[in-house]
């Protein structure tokens, strides 16, 4: 299948070319290049730069992006060195010795963040993303139980992985990937999230471990991961199955530290033995990054670590990728140095500030009903308020409010819900609160305008909203 069939894209028997502004257009260059084949001639950099930069720029603005949790703002001083370290290749540790020293303390301060018990001789790494990252911590869950199983004498063959049906993409790819079955608890409206219920019917001898979401990419509840782990201290007090926990904090693991200090839900927890990060969601650097993090060594089989030889140096590895930039991980480490705590504390404190002033007002609209109040994450969600109308749905507001710029997604919740649809909104680093004030008075009068009509709007031709 090829990739632009992958991304959605229309495929065109015979595309038309890219054509140049005679104005861009140096003499001796080609007036128009192909669109979808490499030019036989070259150009030169500027006339380049503008047809990407002409093609980019019908993006959408960013700053009104409420769909995204990814970082789209940095300082001067950080987009200098990001340029600057553009070139560096993380993997490459033996050339470029202190970029990898430096992301070996941002995994120390991590733990340290995470209350790991001994944060300097733990095990973790950065990553391209979360996804990744999962992808590791997933793989450590299976190789740690396939260990157990052999050493008991017992089968391999059937590993299953205890989830919420909330969980991201992500954790489909890895059961589809690793062969591992996927078992997933429902959402409903009595329990929102992964809190425990029901959990024995759904571990067994061949679970490899539970996910707990810090910040559900649906709606951004956090799931109680010290109910899920008093849960799981029932089910082996009463049947001796051990099962662990790895966090998936994509969000919230750069969200609680600082503004909910008293949850426990990281290493704290016992049965906690991984927990990963989006270093480009709140850990507010440029897309991509992420980070896991092992309680401790042993939790990481050694036997999934590489130890080879490259460019002269011993380098041990555990990741998908190997080639990839060092660049973010530098970012990273900026923001630590120029935040601390209290600055990142100030952030993101602000960020649930707007948040849950967004979501009040917007439970005070008659049309609207909340699901969840952006406590936990600065995320919240909402739906239609039963019989408010016939005449349009919450389609139909993303609609109105893309014609102003805001992207705001409205897509059906997962399995057991299905029938239910809400749209959501991402509070980032930068969206202040006159930002906010702004959307509010678009959303009201797009919602004014559309209780105003007299007979229904279509239902069809709604695009998907993309909501992971």
């Amino acid at each position: 299948m090829s990739l632009h069939r992958i991304s959605g894209q229309q495929h065109h028997e015979n595309p038309s070319p890219v054509e140049l502004n005679p104005v861009f257009v140096r003499p001796g260059e080609a007036s128009a290049l192909p669109r979808m084949r490499i030019p036989h001639d070259e150009s030169l950099p500027e006339t380049a730069y503008q047809i990407v930069h002409d093609e980019a720029m019908l993006d959408g603005n960013a700053r009104l992006n409420l769909a995204t949790f990814v970082g789209t703002w940095m300082e001067d001083d950080a987009n200098r060195l990001y340029l600057e370290a553009a070139d560096k290749n993380m993997i490459d540790k033996d050339e470029y010795p202190r970029t990898a020293e430096i992301e070996n303390r941002c995994v120390t301060m991590l733990a340290d963040l995470w209350h790991a018990p001994d944060p300097e001789h733990t095990a973790g790494t950065s990553t391209i993303g979360s996804s990744e990252a999962c992808m590791l911590a997933g793989l450590a869950l299976k190789r740690r139980w396939s260990h157990a199983r052999r050493a008991a004498g017992k089968p391999t063959d059937r590993p299953n992985l205890v989830m919420s049906s909330a969980v991201q993409v992500c954790w489909e790819k890895f059961c589809n990937y690793w062969e591992v079955e996927m078992r997933q608890v429902p959402v409903s409206m009595e329990h929102k999230v992964l809190d425990g219920h029901d959990l024995a019917d759904y571990v067994d001898e061949n679970t490899i471990g539970v996910v707990a979401i810090m910040g559900v990419t649906y709606t951004g509840m956090y799931e109680p991961v010290a109910r899920i782990a008093e849960a799981l201290d029932r089910i082996q007090a009463e049947t001796g199955l051990d099962v662990r926990i790895h966090v998936d904090g994509a969000s919230g693991a750069m969200i609680a530290p600082f503004i909910q200090p008293d949850l426990e839900w990281d290493f704290r927890i016992e049965r906690v033995v991984s927990i990963n990060t989006s270093g480009h969601k709140y850990g507010l650097v440029y897309p991509g990054l992420g980070w896991i993090v092992w309680r401790t060594a042993e939790c990481l089989p050694e036997d999934l670590v590489f130890r080879v030889s490259y460019l002269g140096g011993d380098m041990p590895t555990f990741a998908l990728n190997f080639s990839r930039p060092g660049a973010q991980v530098l970012l990273q480490y900026y923001l630590f140095m120029r935040l601390g705590f209290a600055g990142y504390r100030r952030v993101q404190q602000t960020c649930s500030d707007v948040a849950t002033h967004l979501a009040t007002e917007i439970g005070a609209v008659p049309a609207f009903e909340l699901w969840n109040d952006g406590s936990d994450i600065p995320v919240f969600a909402w739906r239609m308020r039963e019989g408010h109308t016939e005449n349009w749905d919450l389609h139909h507001l993303g609609d109105r409010l893309r014609m102003k710029g805001w992207l705001v997604p409205a897509y059906p919740m997962p399995a057991d819900l299905e029938d239910l649809t809400v749209q959501r909104v991402v509070v980032r680093n930068g969206f202040s609160r006159d930002l906010a004030d702004a959307f509010l008075a678009d959303l009201r009068e797009e919602v004014d305008f559309l209780d105003s009509l007299d007979a229904p709007m279509p239902r069809t031709g709604h695009s998907k909203a993309f909501h992971h």
